[in-house]
């Protein structure tokens, strides 16, 4: 039986790259790509910090305005990226922005001396946008395969909203409620599927230590239709944009744009971005030095799969790898055993460190055993307020009240459902070789 939301499509393509206007480059365009080439080679970006410098440019010129403030903005560019000089010199990036200011500086008639006053990021001069609407409020401002629960197929359920999060030492709840805490450090995949790609880099907490906690994050947002072109959007330590990685906040020029929107909520803190022609929402906070993940998506999203795709390492549809996981019962024995070890890793105790999440996490919940665990491994104050922010997530995010909160033994039986798992096949495979040579020696025989 065909999904109810199938229907012909252009196929989203896969990679991770961001389609360029048509037609004959230029300084601008050159610039743009320099912005995602950045996004793309992190090395890049941690030598040089001059994916900052790029997204507050492209921020505050995002919208048409007098020539005077252009070159404002970009001699405050300029400024930028000359600060960079000493970490950056000999860097291709670096040499390919000077050479796109200068570009943009002929093509422009902008002076070099004048006011460099900070980029900032300017509002049209028509009225604010109106607020943003749930989805079955909003203004038909696009084709109806752009808005999820509109194109779904009549006498059809509605869809059912799953919801991930990810944040702390890490910390990780999937689509399907498993809540595991996990090395994992480097590199991980958190979701890919047909629509969107999501993937966070986390690094140690405290040298020598296991606890990690992610320090980037980057989402591709593949073309869909009529809907959207493929955007990025990248964040790291001290740099949460307010808008998708080539400066724009929406989804291109494609009929339905706006069903793909970032929103900044708190600047440098708190970034939403809605996806309505997926009926998807992802929140990405700065907490501290760190990030967290939280995702509400339906299922039929979750499971859109490409084919011959191995979904095996995607965190939020199957979970950490056994081999990565830290078991979570250990905790308060650890804890218990041990003060004295764990006053030399940080300054709490067990029993200091529940007292102090208690202020802000009254339930022992796993939220709640999260931010102990994590007080205890790194001594950060910040974890505390990551787990208290990852549960007002799973408030707005969650389709299911009974759900918010988790306990020891939800995460026990969900061990234990696997290991049974594990088990059932281990026997059938058993099964079959013990068959199979039952039925070699009657051949022989």
């Amino acid at each position: 039986m065909q999904s109810p939301r199938e229907r012909s499509e252009v196929r989203p393509r896969a990679g991770w790259m961001v389609m360029g206007e048509r037609g004959r480059p230029s300084a601008l365009d050159v610039c743009r790509v320099l912005v995602v080439f950045l996004s793309l080679f992190p090395s890049v970006s941690l030598q040089c910090k001059i994916l900052k410098c790029n997204s507050e440019f492209w921020a505050s010129t995002s919208n048409s305005g007098p020539e005077e403030e252009f070159c404002t903005a970009l001699r405050a560019y300029n400024s930028c990226v000359r600060r960079t000089a000493r970490t950056c010199r000999g860097d291709l990036a670096y040499h390919s922005a000077q050479h796109g200011i200068e570009d943009l500086m002929s093509q422009h008639n902008c002076s070099k001396e004048g006011p460099t006053s900070q980029p900032r990021a300017r509002t049209p001069i028509p009225p604010p946008s109106p607020p943003l609407l749930p989805d079955s409020q909003e203004r038909s401002d696009g084709p109806e395969v752009c808005h999820y629960e509109r194109s779904l197929a009549r006498n059809t359920a509605p869809p059912n909203y799953t919801h991930c999060g990810f944040f702390g030492d890490p910390h990780l709840r999937t689509f399907g409620d498993d809540f595991q805490t996990c090395k994992v450090e480097g590199a991980w995949p958190l979701i890919h599927n047909k629509y969107l790609s999501v993937q966070v880099t986390n690094t140690p907490v405290v040298p020598g230590s296991m606890a990690t906690a992610t320090s980037k994050l980057t989402i591709i947002f593949k073309n869909f239709q009529e809907c959207v072109d493929q955007k990025m959007y990248h964040a790291e330590t001290d740099e949460l944009p307010a808008a998708f990685a080539d400066g724009s906040k929406n989804g291109g020029d494609r009929h339905g744009a706006n069903t793909l929107r970032v929103v900044e909520k708190v600047p440098g803190q708190h970034v939403e971005i809605q996806a309505r022609y997926i009926g998807t929402t992802i929140v990405v906070r700065q907490v501290g030095r760190y990030l967290t993940f939280a995702v509400r998506m339906p299922e039929e999203v979750v499971n859109s799969v490409e084919e011959d795709d191995n979904q095996d390492l995607y965190l939020c549809l199957h979970g950490c790898p056994a081999n990565q996981r830290i078991d979570f019962r250990s905790i308060r024995a650890r804890g218990a055993e041990s003060q004295a070890a764990s006053r030399t890793r940080s300054s709490f105790t067990y029993q200091s460190a529940k007292a102090k999440c208690k202020e802000l996490l009254p339930v022992e919940d796993l939220y709640f055993q999260s931010c102990v665990f994590d007080l205890q491994s790194s001594g950060d104050i910040n974890f505390t307020m990551a787990a208290y922010y990852a549960f007002e997530d799973v408030k707005m995010l969650h389709s299911n009240s009974k759900r918010y909160h988790l306990y020891e033994k939800d995460a026990f039986m969900s061990s234990a459902a696997q290991r049974g798992k594990d088990l059932l096949s281990l026997f059938f495979l058993n099964l079959l070789a013990v068959l199979s040579w039952i039925l070699c020696c009657s051949v022989h025989l």
